[in-house]
């Protein structure tokens, strides 16, 4: 019986691959499956999977598809997995040796729908640890312990493991064509979750690398605002909305003023910068415009900025943005 599945997108990954998949084969747990997609590459990353499927037939399966982009090839991965439990890692990051045991260990004290561990952000000449915002063991969540998931959680999908009976729920899926998926499918999780473990331990490589998606710019930006209107309108269907209503309404502004603006700031045209100023002040406004009296907006640097969001902040970002850029 396979106790957790580990499910590797791969996608022009030759570079980094052979280091990912190492980092999972030397796992002191046993008992797991690596289910590693090739996403349409054009370089060695299909010659690079079956090499390691030769070497390791009982424990790596590879599946080869035209390139879908990062969303389906997770579905194919978690539609071709037989583990109790699911995680996800990308193909140029790395896990430490002992994660993959402390987290199964943590689901025999109880079987959490999810297990969350910290992050190591890599960089070239130093790492930061980044805690998962769910810093405690709790068997049966009530309404505040879902509402800090809105404003604490670090909105990751690969530094969780998640029941494989999540993902029978069509609705838990990843959306396909669609950038910021992970903010998407962990709010959309967030109201039907039962129970959260939690293992403080550091367990994910996470690379930070200068063509990274996180940390480049790109016009599918826009997404951003997009996934917000599918979160809002995931809550509306299911009737969690009017329940989650400050919680949602907290997150749009955040993400729009605070992480869009900050990405967009990586652009080098400065009238795109200054039109996306105004598109988001524009979408909040439309959206809530009475975000200022939210509950969660009423003390600390981060509700300051957002509470008062205008351009001469976001010139300021700009500002510093570019100088990590230099």
């Amino acid at each position: 019986m396979i106790d957790i599945s580990i499910i590797v997108p791969a996608y022009n990954a030759e570079k980094y691959l052979k280091a990912c998949l190492e980092s999972l084969i030397n796992q002191t747990k046993k008992d797991i499956e690596i289910i590693a997609i090739n996403d349409g590459s054009e370089d060695n990353t299909l010659d690079i999977l079956n090499e390691y499927k030769n070497n390791y037939p009982n424990l790596i399966k590879v599946i080869s598809q035209e390139n879908q982009g990062l969303s389906v090839t997770r579905n194919v991965g978690i539609k071709n997995s037989t583990g109790k439990y699911v995680m996800f890692v990308d193909s140029d990051d790395e896990i430490y040796s002992e994660l993959l045991e402390k987290l199964w260990n943590k689901t025999q004290e109880y079987p959490f729908d999810i297990v969350a561990f910290d992050v190591d952000l890599i960089y070239p000449d130093k790492t930061l640890t980044i805690k998962s915002g769910i810093n405690e063991n709790i068997q049966s969540l009530n309404k505040n312990d879902r509402n800090a998931y809105f404003t604490d959680m670090y909105c990751m999908a690969c530094n969780k493991i998640y029941k494989r009976e999540i993902f029978d729920d069509d609705n838990m899926l990843f959306v396909p064509n669609t950038w910021f998926e992970d903010v998407l499918f962990l709010h959309k999780l967030i109201p039907n979750l039962n129970s959260v473990g939690y293992i403080d331990y550091s367990g994910y490589k996470y690379y930070q690398r200068e063509n990274s998606i996180t940390y480049t710019y790109s016009d599918k930006l826009i997404d951003i605002n997009n996934v917000m209107e599918n979160i809002l309108e995931y809550y509306k269907q299911n009737k969690f909305y009017n329940e989650y209503e400050a919680e949602l309404e907290y997150m749009y502004v955040r993400y729009m003023f605070a992480t869009y603006i900050k990405r967009l700031a990586k652009s080098k045209n400065k009238k795109k910068f200054n039109e996306g100023i105004e598109f988001a002040k524009k979408k909040v406004n439309e959206k809530f415009p009475d975000y200022k009296e939210n509950k969660y907006l009423k003390s600390g640097g981060k509700a300051f900025y957002i509470k008062h969001f205008n351009k001469f902040f976001a010139n300021i970002i700009y500002i510093l943005e570019k100088s990590k850029m230099n």
